[in-house]
């Protein structure tokens, strides 16, 4: 750890490994009441995370590079699960052992069924500044199929309790490319998603990732896999409505009104630092990278024992920093600089550029930055694989 910048932003992420009913698409690290056994439950997480934070705080201390969080993101699983109790003791926890910047962005994901104009109220006067909830389509059918077990109509009821509790920030996610989703299904959700007034939109195409019971599906032939050409014209179609509605893309998968964006994921894709809390939470450091063991049971018999839950680390070579800095940075708005690209690829490039799914965007002090195109964004996993393969 000992080669982190100070000067470099610096995050918090915490992991809440609850769900009350697993998702048939997610492959994220979580566990329901029934598959958490016992010695793993709320208070033991709580307790544990409390030790991880102090444990975290004096390493960074050590190396010197200890400061406060410019950011906090709390994710899931289902972080609203532990109530605004569990939420604010969380925060706190943060707030003690490492700190948190003057106007940090705070944020914690929610699911709409599990929350409250009382809630958010109480979130607010614990220091929260942003909400993120997760709706993924506004159709009966599409959340039947995703397995989601809120009502079409609670995200955007929960979006609309954030606000009036003054929440600034509203963010909803949505999944398009769902097996049985219709355009006019997509529409519908965008529809309900600007009549909430949130100033952010995360609109992920659906992947069916292995192990999961909509894969089980998949191969058994009991739903069909996402159709790639449809996943495109359901991307168009969100984009269209979105930018039509004051809000514009700064990430391939997310869209903010002036202001909106999410500084948090900002400082991944930028290639920042964070300290990840909880169980399977990963952290960067200064081009070292290392994860936390994944079962809470496990994770709070080391934080018991006075251990840093850490599971496995590994330092980044060069080239493994500059190859995330081109797959994550190239898909934002603002690309990467021109000095972030290495030779052999100008002839990859400027076939990209002249056929316009790339751009030169100058800089007053003579600079350039290479950022994809409208048109790009669609390819733009190719067209970064491209580019990092003809580089010498």
């Amino acid at each position: 750890m000992t080669g982190a910048d100070p000067a470099t932003p610096f995050g918090v992420y915490v992991h809440v490994p609850f769900c009350a009913s697993r998702c048939g698409y997610c492959d994220f690290n979580t566990y329901t009441p029934g598959e958490l056994g016992t010695g793993a439950d709320p208070e033991s997480y709580l307790a544990a995370l409390d030790i991880e934070l102090r444990l975290a705080a004096e390493r960074m201390d050590n190396d010197g590079i200890l400061r406060p969080a410019e950011t906090v993101f709390v994710g899931g699983g289902t972080p609203s699960m532990l109530g605004a109790d569990g939420l604010t003791r969380l925060l706190a926890g943060v707030r003690t052992h490492i700190g948190i910047a003057p106007g940090a962005e705070v944020t914690t994901e929610s699911n709409p069924e599990s929350t409250s104009p009382e809630f958010f109220d109480r979130l607010r006067g614990a220091g929260f500044t942003r909400i993120s909830l997760g709706m993924q389509s506004a159709a009966g059918n599409v959340l039947a199929v995703l397995e989601r077990r809120h009502t079409p109509g609670r995200p955007i009821a929960a979006a609309r309790e954030a606000r009036a509790a003054g929440f600034e920030h509203v963010n909803l996610d949505m999944i398009y490319g769902t097996p049985t989703e219709t355009d006019d299904d997509v529409r519908a959700t965008l529809d309900a998603i600007l009549s909430a007034e949130v100033d952010h939109v995360s609109a992920y195409s659906l992947i069916v990732e292995d192990g999961t019971a909509m894969a089980r599906k998949v191969n058994k032939g009991l739903l069909p896999a996402p159709d790639e050409d449809v996943l495109a014209d359901r991307y168009q179609l969100i984009d269209d409505a979105l930018r039509g509605a004051g809000f514009d893309w700064y990430e391939v998968s997310n869209w903010a009104r002036p202001g909106g964006e999410c500084h948090h994921n900002i400082g991944y894709w930028r290639d920042g630092d964070w300290w990840g809390a909880g169980p399977g939470a990963h952290s960067h450091l200064g081009g070292i990278r290392f994860f936390n063991v994944k079962h809470p049971r496990t994770y709070a018999a080391a934080c018991a024992r006075g251990e840093l839950p850490v599971k496995d680390s590994e330092r980044l070579s060069d080239i493994d920093r500059h190859t995330e800095k081109l797959m994550l940075g190239l898909r934002l708005r603002d690309g990467v600089d021109e000095s972030d690209l290495r030779p052999g690829a100008e002839q990859v490039i400027a076939g990209y550029v002249e056929s316009g799914l790339l751009r030169w965007i100058c800089r007053a002090e003579g600079r350039r930055r290479l950022a994809l195109t409208d048109g790009g964004r669609l390819l733009a996993d190719g067209i970064i694989a491209d580019i990092l393969v003809a580089e010498d």
